[in-house]
């Protein structure tokens, strides 16, 4: 994670301009749609602050954390919210969120500790919470620009998914990526927390 975190912090300006315009409304929908318009939602690994912001315009109780000090920066200024710098690893409120959005986090989390990423997301969403997550498309580790990356499929998510009794899979779908320069597919899941 460490050279992550270096890419981060010294490209924040760039990976700043790269993404915090991009228009996700298609993406919230599908997550929102569970969640009552006061609903309290975690922004697990904010970058930009790009979709806190747009969660906080549209009436939601919002807190926000990144693992680059950098962005946490730029987030704060972005959303005027105090987002927190800690690791997804470092995750540890309970019954706390109605929601949980990890829109391209987890896809910087060791495969081998995607199961106690979970565990933790699972313990700090309140009962029937929601989660969104999501990860590149494909079935093995990637590396681009320093950074290691942990794709996904189907079969690897429905694996995933095993290991825990209290997951709904609410709905999972592919998309292409919506910055101009890109044409990665994405691959994008909704579960629920059951009581």
């Amino acid at each position: 994670m460490t050279s992550n975190l270096n890419y981060y912090d010294i490209n924040a300006p760039e990976f700043f301009e790269s993404t915090f315009q991009i228009d996700m409304e298609s993406l919230y929908q599908p997550f929102l749609r569970y969640l009552a318009k006061d609903a309290s939602i975690l922004d697990l690994g904010c970058g930009s602050g790009r979709d806190t912001l747009a969660f906080k315009n549209k009436g939601y109780q919002v807190s926000a954390t990144d693992y680059s000090k950098e962005l946490v920066e730029k987030a704060r200024c972005l959303t005027g919210i105090d987002v927190r710098f800690e690791s997804f690893y470092e995750l540890s409120e309970l019954n706390l969120y109605d929601g949980i959005w990890a829109c391209a986090s987890l896809l910087h989390c060791e495969r081998k500790r995607l199961v106690e990423v979970l565990e933790k997301i699972l313990k700090a969403l309140k009962g029937n919470g929601i989660c969104y997550m999501s990860f590149k498309y494909g079935d093995g580790d990637s590396y681009k620009n320093g950074r290691k990356f942990t794709d996904m499929d189907e079969l690897q998510v429905q694996n995933l998914l095993k290991n825990f009794d209290n997951i709904l899979l609410l709905q999972q779908w592919i998309t292409i990526d919506k910055r101009p320069d890109r044409n990665e597919d994405w691959l994008n899941i909704v579960f629920q927390k059951q009581n």
